[in-house]
Order: structure tokens, then sequence, then C-alpha cells
């Protein structure tokens, strides 16, 4: 029987979490031949590397080494360098996941080439278009042949959007799949190897934050705003915050002083991650994926945005829309703690089991 030859693209640091329960599913799969590309959006393995070894993914079949630059120069590089891998190796089908600029290139090479396209995470909107992963996600999904939306709205979208019913599919959260895995994991192992074992078990009641959007960090006057929150907040409790590089960055350019409560860390694994924000009072961050782990485990959640494109998280899950004005920070802050003990069930089909839908369909 002739083999399904599909590439399973990621390039950046979320995209590992979601490529790693896709790839597991599809080992042992009859008839399927699943092949990473890494794109090498995120060269750093800081922030790409070491994900390979803690997802148990093997090394990328493929390597694109492309790296960073502006979002039109990056988007070029993976886009010249994946269709010369395309036309070389022929897939039969190119996944991507998420909504980086890896995403898009590859899409968009993939569909001048012919090649079908299915995108995992599709459908998602925060209907932002100074975004540039609002961009991404909404040219991904005028080009693929295969959408698999995480939460209903997606679905929503994608057919207002015009995209055919026939090829859209409510299959799940991979993230979620990826965090149930994880915590298993986790739960089976010494944490007390981790570097913050001491401060946990010391300090039981902290905040966890993360805070990487180029929209928050790049702009001092809204990067102070944010902390003008931070702060008061970490009087009262303390703050973890693993520092992405960019933000690193920023903060030295900008001159700006944290409450000394704030304690800043180095990028964290996964896991030792998983390992603090579980347990937090409540999570403060930007992220998007971690609005939807948060949401998973029932974890209190304020998202320093002024809007998402997981409202699912919102509307069943944990997570309060906190925006980026201190006022508007403490009050979500204050209610998100208020509200800890109310933890309502997570969207449909956010069950550890998206990765088995999306193989199962296509097959």
């Amino acid at each position: 029987m002739a083999r399904l030859k599909v590439f399973l693209v990621g390039g950046a640091r979320p995209n590992f979490m979601k490529v790693a329960p896709l790839y597991r599913a599809a080992e042992g799969r009859e008839g399927l031949d699943c092949r990473i590309v890494h794109t090498g959006q995120h060269s750093d393995p800081v922030m790409s590397g070491g994900f390979f070894e803690e997802f148990g993914l093997p090394e990328p079949h493929h390597y694109l080494g492309e790296g960073s630059g502006t979002h039109a120069v990056q988007t070029a590089r993976i886009m010249i360098g994946f269709e010369s891998l395309c036309v070389r190796e022929r897939p039969d089908l190119v996944m991507v996941v998420g909504d980086v600029d890896s995403t898009l290139a590859c899409a968009l090479s993939a569909a001048k080439l012919g090649l079908d396209v299915a995108h995992v995470e599709a459908g998602l909107r925060s209907f932002d278009r100074g975004m540039p992963e609002e961009i991404n996600r909404v040219v991904t999904d005028a080009l693929a042949d295969h959408l698999f939306a995480s939460e209903e709205s997606a679905v929503e979208n994608l057919l207002r959007e015009g995209r055919p019913l026939s090829s859209i599919h409510l299959s799940g959260n991979v993230m979620v799949d990826n965090l149930l895995h994880q915590l298993a994991l986790l739960e089976a192992e010494d944490e007390s190897r981790f570097s913050t074992f001491a401060f946990k078990r010391e300090n039981p009641r902290y905040v966890f934050l993360t805070l990487h959007r180029p929209s928050n960090v790049d702009d001092r006057t809204r990067f102070v705003e944010i902390l003008s929150a931070l702060n008061p907040i970490a009087q009262v409790r303390p703050i973890l915050f693993p520092v992405h590089p960019r933000t690193r960055k920023m903060m030295d350019v900008f001159g700006l002083a944290l409450h000394h409560d704030i304690i800043l860390l180095p990028p964290l694994s996964f896991r030792e991650s998983l390992y603090l924000w579980k347990d937090a009072e409540c999570v403060l961050t930007d992220s998007g994926g971690l609005q939807e782990e948060t949401t998973a485990l029932g974890v209190p959640c304020v998202t320093l945005r002024e809007n998402t494109e997981r409202p699912a998280t919102v509307t069943h899950g944990t997570n309060i829309l906190g925006g980026t004005s201190r006022e508007r920070i403490l009050s979500a802050f204050t209610k998100s703690v208020a509200a800890r003990s109310a933890r309502p069930s997570p969207p449909p089909f956010w069950d550890g089991r998206a990765a088995e839908r999306i193989w199962d369909l296509l097959a």
C-alpha cells in the first residue's frame, strides 16, 4: 500500500508544542510517513532546540535554517527554502500549525505547488489586523484544504469567511494534548531537580507571569503601564517571571526597574514552567497558548491584551481579558483570584485526543 508522505512543519517555540502530539499520534500508523520540517525561524536553542528532547521528538528530518529577520524577509526566505524542499521531496500533504511566519510561508509555497495543505488551529481570530499573527491566520486558512479547529468560534469564523463546511473539522486542541501528556510525565518525576523547587516550597502563594508580545514590550509607554500594575501585585504576592529574550532586551534598552519581588528567571523548559504555573494563584500572560493551557487545568488567568483569538478561554475557561492599563489589570487580577474556586468544564474535545482525531479524519 502506498504511504502518505506528510511534512509536519514547525519553526518557532509554540509550534513544537503542537507538532509533538501530532508526530506521536502518527507513529505506527499504517500507510503514514510523517516527517518533521524545522524552518529555523527560532534558531536559538533556548527557544526551539531543547524542546525536541523534552517533547520526545527526533531531530528534524529537514532543517531549513532560515533564521530571523523582518516579517517580509523571514517569510520570503522560508518560502524559497521550503519550495525547494517540496520540489525535491514531493510530499502528499503539508501540515502547518499555529500562526507564525513559518505557518504562512510554508502554506503559501505548498499551495502554489499544488500540494494539499492542512492547518491545525484554523479559524482563530482576534479581528485585530495590527497583529502579524492575525494576517498569517487569515491567509493560511484561505489557502488550506483541510481546516482543523480547536474551538467552536473558529468553525463559525471559517464558515463566515466562506470556507466550505466539508473542509472544516472541530478536532479539539493539540496544545491540550501536549499539556496533559507533559503533566503525566511531570507527576512521575523528581521535582526537586527544578531550580525553583525551594522557592515554591517556601512560597506556596505566588503569581506566574509571561510577557513577550512586541505590542507590549517594544512600546515603552505600554510596557511601563503594564509594569505599573505588576509592581503593586508583587507587593502582596511574589511574581515569578521567566523572561523571554526579546523582553530582556527591551528592559535593558528602556532601563526599566521592577519591584524586588518580581523574580526574574531565565527561559524555562516546558515542564518546569508547567510545574510553576499549574499551582499559581494567578497567571498573568500575553501568550495565546497559556490562555488555553490554564483553561484546560482551571487555573486563573489574566491576559495582558485588549483582545483574544481564543474566546473559548473566556466563555468556557478561567481567562479574563485584563487589557494593558494599570486599572484594568489590577481589577482583572482581583476578580481572577476571587473566582479561583470556580473551575468550569473546558471546551468540547479538549481531552488530549485531538491529534488522534486529526489523523483519523485525514485517513
